[in-house]
């Protein structure tokens, strides 16, 4: 995997610059039309709340793209956090492959 010394793009920014702004919704807004409280959605706005399948399924379903676009965005930041926190890069580094490990 490439490893790039800058932080990926996450969740959070995406909703607000590229949804909630341009369409001129705020976060109560988009929480009533996903169905969830907006404390969900101020979360996810903040970086406080992962996306998990069901909440890409629904923000798919909102704001017309994909599951998966939410869920790769997720990951994206989700392994960017784990390559470069070093308590996390530490215990990464412990592990051998199975073919040197015996």
């Amino acid at each position: 995997m490439l490893q790039t010394t800058r932080r990926p793009v996450t969740v959070g920014e995406i909703l607000l610059e590229e949804f909630l702004g341009p369409l001129g919704l705020t976060q109560g807004a988009l929480a009533d039309a996903m169905g969830v409280q907006r404390k969900h959605v101020n979360e996810l706005c903040n970086n406080r709340r992962s996306v998990t399948a069901p909440t890409a399924l629904i923000l798919a379903r909102v704001l017309g793209t994909t599951p998966d676009f939410w869920l790769n965005v997720q990951r994206r930041t989700d392994l960017w956090n784990a390559m470069n926190d070093p308590q996390e890069r530490e215990r990464i580094e412990r592990a051998h492959p199975l073919n040197t490990a015996a």
